[in-house]
Order: structure tokens, then sequence, then C-alpha cells
């Protein structure tokens, strides 16, 4: 597909509309990981100097996974890769500081433990997020992406955004770079629809307390990861009257490996040797670690799951019901609850178990770029699969007729730079790889345009100067 004409500003009577080094869209830790590190960057230059960086989120406010923040659950990350210690150690935006401006470093080390609390971590974050809220356009969708600028190969892009709300006006903001950290949508199953008593796990919290009557008494849970175990869990705890059956196609839950040599995989230098090896030693990697993070689960909820079971078998009060090798085969919505029929992939044996909700804990698939480039998506090169071709600074690489920068942050790059992609793990270090490919893009920037000046200087009989 060929790239439209470049369009001008949609603003009226904008002649030289004001130029962005960098739009952000989406505002979640990876990118405020990057805000972080353009702050810091900024700090050390003269404001000339300066990239000038902006963000759209449509979320009202900054939140992450607000929906599973569950009491008690803990991160399976170190504190020590927040947002900034893996690049600068130093930096105010760190957990430590954010502990010490919240008066509790001394609490924190007295746990022993390297693992904040989900809740505590998101506090965190909404205390780095709120010295940006004046880069950040809250409320915000963007709904599209087109080149700009006088005719030949685009320099600069227009992103489009209306209020998230669907009323109001469209406006465009122009930019150099572009940065997509749209993150993750929640997968369901083929031929099911969420409704109110079937969700996705990401709405496990808000939909939960909405649930004032429930006749059935009995939950189900479909998925065999870490969410669904934790669903579960927390289902359990929460309805003291209800069953919870956890339904799942393995045998039983599988433990994450959180070996140290394993956790070699989440390292800085992991992704450069991953972005180096030839394609069938990614895929051989991605295979032999996807234990690190797919569909697995911590071994002390596992044991604290079996425990449970166990203890509720020696009571003869079983409401923890593990239904492993079992399928679901259909969900529907009934008017006080949810029908769910599954089949047992051992003996073909097919139960209905009518609910109060099924909650899907079946993953998540990442945000396709294509559908908000446009245009622009042909102009992106890909593989041999079909998939994004990203450099080792995270820029999509595209054919000459597109000079500004489009970046890709999360799962949208697992195929060039490994697992990490959609995790914390190396959020500081990639804004920091991502920043410093500012910089070099500007620099080069400004080497066209010297250039551009000179050609036209001969071209016109003036003499070039020099230095």
């Amino acid at each position: 597909m060929g790239m439209s004409a470049p369009h001008a500003s949609s603003t009226p009577g904008d002649a030289l509309p004001d130029v962005r080094d960098l739009v952000g869209i989406g505002f979640g830790p990876a990118n405020l990981a990057l805000a972080i590190a353009i702050r810091e960057h900024n700090g050390r230059r003269a404001p000339g100097e300066a990239i000038r960086a902006s963000f759209i989120e449509r979320q009202d406010g900054f939140g992450w996974h607000q929906g599973m923040l569950l009491e008690g659950a803990t991160m399976q990350v170190s504190f020590l890769k927040d947002l900034v210690t893996m690049r600068n150690p130093g930096s105010s935006f760190s957990f430590l500081h954010y502990l010490q401006d919240r008066d509790r470093l001394a609490d924190f080390i007295n746990q022993k433990s390297f693992f904040p609390t989900r809740l505590e971590f998101h506090d965190y974050f909404r205390w780095c997020a709120a010295s940006f809220s004046g880069l950040v356009d809250y409320a915000t969708e963007a709904v599209g992406v087109r080149p700009a600028g006088p005719a030949g190969a685009a320099e600069q892009l227009d992103v489009i955004t209306r209020p998230a709300s669907g009323t109001g006006p469209q406006r465009a903001t122009r930019t150099r770079n572009l940065v997509l950290g749209t993150g993750l949508r929640p997968r369901v199953p083929d031929g099911i629809s969420t409704g109110p008593h079937i969700w996705h796990n990401r709405d496990l919290l808000h939909r939960a307390r909405e649930l004032t009557a429930r006749p059935h008494r009995r939950f189900v849970v479909v998925g065999a990861g870490q969410s669904a175990a934790e669903t579960a869990d927390h289902l359990h705890r929460t309805f003291p009257d209800a069953e919870v059956c956890a339904v799942f196609t393995r045998y039983g839950y599988s433990p994450a490996d959180d070996s140290p040599f394993a956790n070699r995989i989440f390292d800085p230098a992991a992704v450069d040797e991953f972005f180096s090896a030839p394609e069938e030693v990614k895929q051989q990697l991605i295979g032999y670690h996807a234990n690190t993070n797919y569909a697995v689960v911590d071994g002390e909820l596992i044991e604290q799951l079996y425990r449970t079971v166990y203890q509720e078998k020696v009571a003869g009060t079983e409401r923890l019901r593990i239904l492993n090798a079992t399928a679901l085969t259909t969900v529907e919505e009934l008017p006080d609850g949810a029908r769910a029929v599954v089949r047992s992939l051992t003996t073909g044996e097919t139960l209905t178990l009518d609910c109060d909700a099924v909650v899907l804990a079946t993953g998540y698939r990442p945000t396709e770029p294509a559908e908000l480039l446009g245009d622009l998506a042909g102009e992106c090169l890909t593989d041999g699969q079909g998939r994004l071709r990203v450099g080792r600074d995270h820029r999509v690489e595209t054919t000459d007729r597109v000079r500004a920068g489009i970046y890709v942050q999360g799962a949208a790059a697992e195929h060039t730079h490994g697992i990490t992609a959609s995790l914390l793990s190396t959020l500081a270090v990639r804004s920091g790889e991502i920043c410093d490919s500012l910089l070099l893009r500007g620099t080069e920037r400004e080497v066209r345009a010297a250039l551009a000046t000179r050609a036209a200087a001969v071209a016109d009989g003036v003499p070039a100067q020099r230095g």
C-alpha cells in the first residue's frame, strides 16, 4: 500500500505548527519510564537542547492493571527493576526514593523482601506519574497517524486524537517521532462475549464488587496462569459461602521458573544476544524459557491452593474445585448469572455449571500497531512472517518515504528483543536506549538540514560557509 500524500496541520490558520520531538501513545509504565529518561536528559542540557515530549492516555489518570491489585498479591519482579535503577541508580524516581518520600524506607527494609505488593508498586508508579501531569493528555484517545509537512520523505507525523468519551472535536499534534506504548488487550476465547456475568480477569475487582445478588453461590475461573490462580484464590477468600471452580486444560498449575540462571533471560545483556541471534535460535530461546512468564504460577501460591483443596477434603466442605484436563466449551449469560459447559479431555464427560460469574483469566494479546498507523503501516518493513522489522533501538524500519521515527514498546517487539519486551524488567534500560536514539536521529536531521542548505546555496551561486 502506498502512503498518502502528506497533510497539513488540522489546526485552522496554523501555518507553522508546534512540532514535538516525541509523542508517546499510551502512558503506562513503559512510556512513564521513557518520560523520566527524557526529563533526566533534559536536566543535564541547556533549554535549547531539550527533547520536547508529550503523551496521550485513554484513561482519566494513571492506572496499571487496577482490576488485579489484589490484597497481598506481590510483584514477580524485584523492586530494583523499577522505572530507573537499572539505568540510573541515583535517580530521584527510584522505588527507594519513593519509599523515603512516603516515610516507609526503614519499614520496607525490615520486611527483608525484594518483592513489594502489587498495590504498593502501583502507588510508586502513580507517584512518578504525578510529576508529568502537564505532559500527558489524559482521557484522550489516539485515532490515527498520518504523514505531515512538505512533500517528499515524511520528516514529521500528525497524531490525530479525540476525547476518550467519543464526543468532541479531533485535533492533531505534530511530532518528529512517535512511540507506541499501548500495552496489551485482553484475550477472550473465540465464540465467547463478555457481559454482566462474564468478565476478563482484568476487571475482577471492579466487577466482583457489583455482585450484590449471588443466587448460585458459584464462580468459574478459566485459565492456568498466575492471574487465574490469583483470581481463584481471591474469590475463594472473598466469598466464603461460594464454590470456586478452576477450569484449565493442563493437569495442574505449572510453577514459574524464577531460578537465578533462568532469570538471566531478563538481563539487559540478554536483549543484545537475543537480537543478534539467528531466527531459529530466537524461537528456541523463547520456547526454552516460556516457563519464566507464560501460563505459569508462583510456586508458593500453587502450594497454598493445594493445601486449601486438601484441607477442604479433610473437612468435607470442598469449595475450591480444580477441574483439570478440562476445556470450556460454551458460556452463556443468564438473567441471574452465567452458564458454563465444560468437557473433560480424558473422559469426554460434560458438566454444566450455573454460576454467578465466569472469569476468563485467558491472557492478553499485543495491540496491533497497524490499527493505529493506517496507511503508514504500509511503509513499515516486515520480515518473512509479516512481523515488524524493529531495530535494536526499538525503532520500526520503514521505507525511504518515512524519515520520522516510529518506535514500539511492548509485545510487538518480542520476536526481535525477546520475552522481556512486554515485561517490567528492562523498562529502565530500554527508555535510555530510545532516548539515545532520539538524540542520534536529531543530530542526523541537523546534518541533513545543513547539507540541504549548503546544496541550495551552491545552486544559487552563493559561496558555502565553512565550519
